[in-house]
């Protein structure tokens, strides 16, 4: 499964709102940590995402989170999986 526009555009809100920066700061390949994040804030937006999309990510996976072309791809895997289904109205 591959994230549409709208769930990528969540996604970057999402982080966006936890790491306390502008959504235009942050591009596919922005490193969270440039931006100030740290460890907390990367389980912050592991626990969101699974809040807001449904979805369960596995602890192992919270390296690959680093930019949101990790998340995206992370999501990606896991909506593939079939853990649960995405529904990017949740708020």
């Amino acid at each position: 499964m591959t994230l549409d526009e709208a769930q990528v555009a969540k996604i970057r809100t999402l982080i966006a709102e936890i790491i306390e920066v502008e959504e235009d700061q942050i591009g596919s390949q922005t490193r969270f940590e440039d931006l100030g994040a740290d460890s907390l804030r990367a389980i912050e937006i592991m626990a969101e995402l699974e809040k807001t999309f449904g979805v369960s990510i596995h602890q192992d996976r919270l390296a690959e989170m680093t930019t949101l072309q990790g998340v995206c791809a992370v999501m990606q895997a896991s909506l593939s999986e079939g853990v649960k289904t995405c529904d990017v109205t949740a708020s």
